[in-house]
């Protein structure tokens, strides 16, 4: 009968929030209008180039590209028309193309509806992302069965707020810090609930996850000031502020990504934690308050070793080729680790850490005390 309520209650908790995920999908985030509505998208192929206006400097390439393109969907399907591809002589925003090149072309009407102007603003690659969404879809399915759909859910669900909730709120100016944490504490909760369920489990890791994000959050407010750090050290952050949003406070912005860069380590700790904990009080419902400690705690030593890895690596990964200029300069390491460049990630990963190794005790200690307190306790039966 017990088992029976709670995939009841699972299962209204579920529909709620693909409901909730539905919502979202259809929400305006109120900056479509800044994009020209005249403006049509289709996906274009490229049937030859001319590049006798390219120049080039060394390896890098100025002036522009002629691409004449056949387009392959929209109102204009079967049209062959010309655009120009700009190019700025800076490698990570250049693109060439190639004759059998699918491109995205950006097509700009006149008031009669005609092709007037088609940028190719990029090679497609739409179809390979939904390829591997669909992909990493069926696999999570197919292994993880009712657990999997539910955190294929969630997953959905997290993008579409911090894409609809997130991004707008901080364009609108409100502040970072609140807006990211109340955020970040939502999704732990949809997170944790989805796939944990509503129970003792899901309780003490949402709590923990919450204990160790607020850690997390006082300690790059209290750090970060010392290391003088500003958020235009972060990639396009000068490029925002030129595109009319000077107002924002771009410092809070950044110490309010480092919660949120971490927040998914901290959950998978809480719950990994919490989890262990309902086994050893399922085996032995006797269990003490302190079994139950020593278990949880146990296995957050375990985890949390290898977690804090985790981000180091996370964060290094993406600054691999300006590590890589830096030591084929010469620079030495005293100078490299005070670049602002590399404070910067060196402030996300210790901050980061500084939640994770916290997380741990504390959803120990939560759960300790929410696995065994009260007469007839039961712990949670393994999910199929």
């Amino acid at each position: 009968m017990l088992h029976g309520l709670r995939q009841r209650r699972d299962l209204v908790l579920s529909l709620f929030f693909l409901v909730l995920t539905a919502a979202l999908w259809f929400l305006p985030t109120g900056f479509e209008n800044r994009v020209d509505g005249t403006a049509v998208r289709s996906r274009a192929r490229i049937v030859a180039v001319d590049n006798a206006r390219v120049l080039q400097f060394g390896v890098l390439k100025t002036g522009w590209q002629t691409v004449t393109m056949e387009i392959l969907d929209g109102p204009f399907t079967g049209r062959v028309v010309e655009g120009d591809n700009q190019l700025l002589g800076k490698l990570e925003l250049d693109k060439i193309f190639s004759p059998g090149d699918h491109a995205l072309a950006v097509i700009t009407t006149t008031e009669e509806g005609d092709v007037s102007r088609v940028n190719p603003q990029d090679h497609y690659r739409l179809d390979t992302e939904l390829w591997l969404l669909g992909l990493f879809a069926a696999l999570l399915l197919a292994f993880g069965g009712l657990i999997g759909a539910k955190a294929l859910l969630s997953f959905v669900f997290t993008g579409l707020c911090i894409w609809k909730l997130l991004i707008p709120g901080l364009l609108r100016g409100c502040d970072p810090i609140p807006l990211t944490l109340g955020l970040v504490a939502a999704l732990c909760g949809a997170v944790i609930f989805l796939v944990g369920g509503l129970s003792r489990k899901g309780a003490a890791a949402f709590l923990g996850s919450l204990l160790g994000l607020a850690v997390t959050c006082a300690m790059a407010l209290l750090a970060a000031p010392a290391f003088k750090l500003h958020g235009a050290v972060k990639p396009f952050s000068e490029s925002l502020l030129y595109t009319g949003f000077g107002y924002l406070d771009l410092t809070r912005i950044f110490l309010s990504g480092i919660f949120l860069a971490s927040s998914g380590a901290v959950m998978d700790l809480a719950m990994d934690v919490a989890a262990s904990q309902n086994e050893v009080v399922r085996a032995k419902p006797d269990a003490t308050f302190g079994q139950a400690l020593r278990a949880g705690v146990s296995v957050g030593r375990a985890v949390t070793g290898t977690m804090t890895t985790t981000l180091l690596l996370a964060y290094s990964g993406g600054y691999t080729m300006l590590l890589m200029v830096f030591m084929a300069q010469g620079v030495p390491p005293q100078s490299l680790f005070n670049l602002s460049f590399v404070a910067a990630e060196f402030v996300h990963t210790l901050v980061g850490s500084f939640g994770l190794v916290t997380t741990a005790p504390l959803t120990a200690l939560i759960g300790a005390f929410l696995f065994t307190r009260g007469r007839g306790r039961e712990a949670e039966a393994p999910a199929s």
